[in-house]
């Protein structure tokens, strides 16, 4: 049941204590006191119960204004993530200069800002034509060091304890007192119609956006228990303190599901007598997706189409890939909402590495489980499948009436191993996403099945050392696919006919090389490569993902730099030379 309160406009009242709980956290490093846990007569900012694990809130802000959040009555939360996304529009090429004057950030401060790089759309839209983004970075609000407040309010807009206050450090330096360990803040200028991927002559529709991406808290604190009279939260943000976002609150007294996500994997098919599979024998799987108490989300047998996902009211709250409806950009713009369901199967572990042969558009549009890579040319296996298909969810953008979005999906699936599989072990890795009712999480599950042996096959990966950043809320169990296990990344993470910058080698090269917020020297490979030999294949892709630029020299031999993710198009992956570049100034290997 949900019980619905109204909420009037915000007093004075509220205000002032809101600004004089973010004014005395200014210019601080570390998390200020937390409140006597009856102040107001409700426990706030305290750790409450030990045995009550708080849940981690998601605020999606658009336009200034957001869905109302379903929240269960009673339970403890913690700030997990916020996103914030203003959009105004222009018919002249002004830059980003139009959010000065209209939007949530009008009174921001904007001195300081920059543009940095651009990239244009793989694909054309339905019309045949392109569109270009322009990537924005350096004003005040995005760079100096500011605090987050969330507050609950009650239906006359009256505060019902003092606010949370987070800090997120500032961009340049990560710090023990940051929240956060996600922080990008930018401003996006889209231009629209572009008639070719180089040329956007006489286009009259620009986008202007400003976007706000914080998430993955490095700790559950502090957090809060929701007041029964909770009928708001506000937001607030020192580096834009003329404005507030008020999200309406309905508290669900008898939730039909658990907060939490899992994902089970089954194998359906029985192994031989020696406990392994054959070369060339068919393996069906089945996945279930649960909530946090083991409750099942679909009923087993089948999973809800397309359509009753994104467009339906479908109570669980697992997603469907959702790349159409808002565009994405690796590092730049809300990539961690693209929340594609999919499970791939690799193998054998020994052989695991990047995959370079491209995935056609044709296949993706055309085909359910789909071929990824080949022991012929990438020295191993890998497929996928996309949920609740593959073919009807891609295929289905294309066609016009979006028939594949109608059809529903199966919760099992079949792979054909190839006839000359080497023995080992191969891995099944499904990773999904769930949206409800304020938590936003994901959940990557794997397991491993034995291929012509029944002892276990293993790979000594040529990269490491992450968790000398990636640790507490910002390790690799915690971010991203919530996926601890390198080793599988490579199975979905191959180019794509329809997203050249999808390998996991050219994202991680981009992220830490656009990223202010890595401690290390940049060109220092050693810093993650562990052998000399894992960073001597050149090509477009591994070296155009870090650098921005080559001598005039490989331009003449090799084409300009056309895309800042990869540095050109499918020749990008393609090794280009075995003799130059087997050394890195710097690099430490």
């Amino acid at each position: 049941m949900v019980e619905r309160g109204r909420w009037r406009g915000v007093t004075g009242k509220t205000m002032r204590a809101a600004a004089l709980i973010g004014a005395a956290t200014l210019g601080c490093d570390e998390q200020a006191a937390a409140p006597e846990p009856e102040l107001f007569g409700v426990p706030w900012g305290d750790d409450g119960d030990g045995d009550t694990e708080p849940i981690g809130l998601a605020i999606d802000l658009k336009n200034g204004t957001s869905a109302p959040l379903r929240l269960h009555a009673g339970a403890r939360f913690f700030l997990e993530q916020i996103d914030i996304s203003t959009v105004v529009t222009s018919a002249v090429d002004e830059g980003v200069k139009g959010l000065a004057h209209s939007g949530d950030f009008r009174h921001a401060p904007w001195l300081g800002t920059h543009f940095v790089e651009q990239e244009t759309a793989q694909l054309p839209d339905a019309a045949g034509k392109y569109t270009r983004s322009r990537f924005y970075q350096g004003a005040l609000w995005m760079t100096l060091p500011s605090f987050v407040l969330l507050a609950q309010l009650d239906e006359d807009g009256d505060l019902l304890a003092p606010p949370i206050t987070m800090s997120i450090g500032s961009d340049g330096q990560r710090r023990a007192s940051d929240h956060f360990f996600v922080r990008r803040l930018r401003a996006i200028q889209r231009t629209l119609g572009c008639p070719a991927p180089n040329d956007c002559t006489g286009a009259t529709q620009f986008e202007e956006e400003a976007v706000v991406e914080l998430r993955n808290a490095l700790k559950q604190t502090p957090s809060f228990e929701l007041h029964p009279a909770t009928a708001a939260l506000e937001l607030r943000w020192t580096a834009n303190p003329l404005q507030r976002w008020v999200i309406p609150v309905e508290q669900e007294t008898d939730p039909e599901y658990a907060y939490g996500f899992q994902i089970d994997v089954d194998v359906v098919t029985p192994p031989g007598p020696d406990g392994f599979f054959l070369p060339g024998q068919e393996l069906t799987f089945r996945v279930t997706l649960r909530d946090g108490d083991g409750n099942r989300l679909h009923p087993e047998g089948s999973l809800p189409s397309y359509n009753d996902v994104i467009f339906g009211a479908d109570e669980a709250g697992f997603q469907y890939y959702q790349g159409f409806f808002d565009p994405t950009w690796v590092f730049w713009r809300r990539k961690h909402r693209e929340r594609t369901f999919i499970a791939h199967f690799m193998g054998p572990a020994q052989n695991v590495g990047p995959i370079h042969s491209i995935v056609p558009l044709e296949q993706i549009l055309t085909e359910d489980v789909q071929q990824v890579a080949t022991i012929e040319q990438d020295g191993l296996f890998d497929v996928w499948k996309v949920f609740p298909t593959t073919d009807g969810v891609f295929g289905g953008a294309f066609d016009p009436q979006h028939l594949g979005w109608a059809e529903p999906g199966s919760d099992t699936f079949s792979v054909q191993l190839p006839a000359d599989a080497p023995p080992g072990t191969y891995r099944l890795t499904t990773k999904a996403r769930r949206v409800y009712h304020g938590e936003d999480i994901a959940f990557t599950r794997t397991i491993e099945v034995q291929v012509g042996t029944a002892a276990p096959t293993s790979k000594t990966l040529e990269t490491g050392n992450c968790q000398s950043c990636h640790s507490e809320g910002g390790s690799l169990a915690a971010v991203l696919h919530r996926n601890p296990n390198r080793g599988t990344c490579y199975g979905c993470h191959a180019p794509l006919g329809v997203e050249y910058d999808a390998p996991i080698h050219s994202r991680v090269h981009f992220i830490h090389s656009r990223s202010n917020r890595f401690d290390a020297p940049v060109e220092q490979c050693d810093t993650c490569h562990l052998t000399a030999a894992s960073i001597q294949r050149t090509s477009k892709s591994a070296c155009l993902s870090c650098h921005t630029s080559y001598p005039q020299s490989h331009v003449a031999a090799f084409g300009p730099v056309s895309s800042i993710y990869v540095g050109g198009q499918a020749e990008s992956f393609t090794q280009c030379t075995a003799s130059c570049h087997t050394t890195h100034p710097s690099s430490g290997l």
